[in-house]
Formats: C-alpha cells, sequence, structure tokens
C-alpha cells in the first residue's frame, strides 16, 4: 500500500452456534444457553459465560417444547441424565409466544 492509502475496516466476527432442536445457525446472543455445571446440575445461563459443557436453543416455541417434552435431547447434548426439577426450572425460560408472535409480523411487514 502506497503512502496515506488506508487498509479497509474489517468487519467484526459474529459468534454463530446452532440449536440443538431444529439445528438452525444463528447469531450466539440470540441463543438460550443451557449448562451442566459441576456443582449445579443442568441450569440456564442467561449470562451465556458459565463454566461447563453447554448447548443453545432459539427462541422458537416449537423447539422450547421439543426440548421439554422428555429431556432425552438435552441428556445426549450435555452427556447428563436431566432430573425433573431441572427440566422444570429450564422450562421456566421459555419465551413468551406473544414476544415471537411480534417478531414474526415485523418480519411479514418488511
Amino acid at each position: 500500500m502506497g503512502k496515506g492509502q488506508k487498509q479497509p475496516r474489517r468487519t467484526k466476527h459474529i459468534p454463530q452456534r446452532t440449536c440443538i432442536v431444529c439445528r438452525r445457525k444463528v447469531d450466539k446472543r440470540q441463543l438460550t444457553r443451557i449448562v451442566r455445571t459441576p456443582d449445579a446440575g443442568v441450569v440456564v445461563d442467561p449470562t451465556g459465560k458459565r463454566n461447563g459443557r453447554g448447548a443453545y436453543v432459539c427462541e422458537r416455541p416449537d423447539c422450547w417444547d421439543k426440548l421439554t417434552e422428555n429431556g432425552q435431547l438435552i441428556n445426549q447434548t450435555l452427556k447428563t441424565t436431566v432430573t425433573a426439577a431441572e427440566l422444570t426450572a429450564i422450562a421456566a425460560f421459555k419465551p413468551e409466544q406473544r414476544e415471537m408472535g411480534v417478531t414474526q409480523n415485523q418480519e411479514r411487514l418488511a
């Protein structure tokens, strides 16, 4: 490059993760992380920074329904056995359907 010429700015890297239910790849920030910790068992990690083996679920209600039906998917992904209490706690973090409805309506209008 000659004198006075600037290099083009690099675009910021956005981490991608895969939903364990529907296998869609989306931005990490749009997913909810479920983590197996050595001390607390299987919990939802809203910050995405807890130590332990993690899995990601997208915000679609049908993914959350499939995830919380029997827990087999979580067991396989996190290589553990999820208790009924942990499954209930995970189901409490299910996103509201009305939020998804507003988002889908906005996408249709755009």
